[in-house]
């Protein structure tokens, strides 16, 4: 059996508000278009999850709503701006086979590179750019026996690219 994640940077967010807080902060235009078109991607690449777990900021609400996924996602405020370990206990405690984790740099990326046993050859992998999306399959029964560097990439695409910008 395999395990399949799906690894999500929340899209593009607005940093001209009037907001109370980091944590409140919204989407801006770029990113309500650019969560839609990895949601579209992972659809007709048929990399759809049946959990998702989000950070419980404003802006990674937005992504998971806009992507439509059709799953509800839990949010919980250990992503926010999370690091690798805890990234790792949260996906550690996943119940459903193909888990998306949705949250922010700098954790993401640096999950996304110890997660798995080499990186995508892609130009912006190293920065994990916003709405970045890694997909890795593991092979392994339930994600209680997920271990670091186990991970092996099937795909990763950055929005910018899907809509052609």
């Amino acid at each position: 059996m395999t395990c399949t994640l799906i690894l999500t940077r929340h899209a593009k967010s607005a940093w001209d508000t009037n907001v109370p807080s980091d944590h409140a902060r919204p989407l801006n235009k770029r990113g309500r278009r650019s969560a839609p078109a990895i949601a579209a991607w992972m659809r007709e690449c048929g990399y759809l999850p049946d959990q998702i777990i989000s950070s419980s900021a404003q802006r990674t609400r937005e992504t998971c709503e806009l992507m439509e996924l059709g799953v509800p996602a839990t949010f919980t405020e250990r992503l926010y701006h999370a690091n690798s370990d805890i990234l790792f206990k949260v996906l550690s405690q996943a119940e459903k086979p193909r888990v998306m984790l949705v949250g922010h740099n700098p954790g993401i990326a640096a999950f996304a590179h110890t997660i798995v046993s080499s990186p995508p050859d892609h130009a912006r992998f190293d920065d994990y750019p916003t709405g970045a999306t890694l997909v890795a399959e593991f092979d392994i029964e339930s994600w209680r026996d997920l271990s670091w560097s186990s991970g092996k990439v099937i795909d990763f695409a950055v929005p910018r690219e899907l809509l052609g910008e």
